[in-house]
């Protein structure tokens, strides 16, 4: 089995995670998802760096899956941003509503393993 074999359930893994970290709830009337990025960013400075550590857990998952450093980069590039807005009180918060850097990273990490795939 290579590690391309692998995929697919890393990506999947991934694919759960940033959901539940971004999008896992839906508000009613508003239309607007959440997850656990703005609940527990709610938590000044600490819940931040929570979900930092979930973040940095999916680029993990980017690299056993081979994504290559540039679009690593990237994604961490789109933790740091979150992060840095998400410390700033209240505007934060308001950040991690629409800001899914997570959602994003594994966007990140689909088009690459599509693109693998119609090589």
């Amino acid at each position: 089995m290579n590690d391309l074999d692998q995929a697919p359930k890393t990506l999947l893994k991934a694919q759960q995670l940033a959901n539940l970290a971004d999008a896992k709830i839906r508000i009613p009337i508003l239309g607007i998802r959440l997850g656990l990025d703005f609940i527990i960013g709610l938590i000044p400075v600490l819940g931040d760096l929570v979900m930092v550590g979930l973040s940095l857990s999916i680029v993990g998952m980017a690299k056993t899956m081979h994504v290559p450093k540039a679009l690593r980069m990237i994604m961490l590039r789109n933790i740091a941003l979150d992060f840095l807005l998400g410390i700033i009180p209240f505007f934060g918060d308001v950040v991690d509503l629409f800001y899914k850097s997570n959602l994003k990273n594994v966007r990140i990490m689909e088009e690459w393993w599509l693109s693998k795939q119609s090589q």
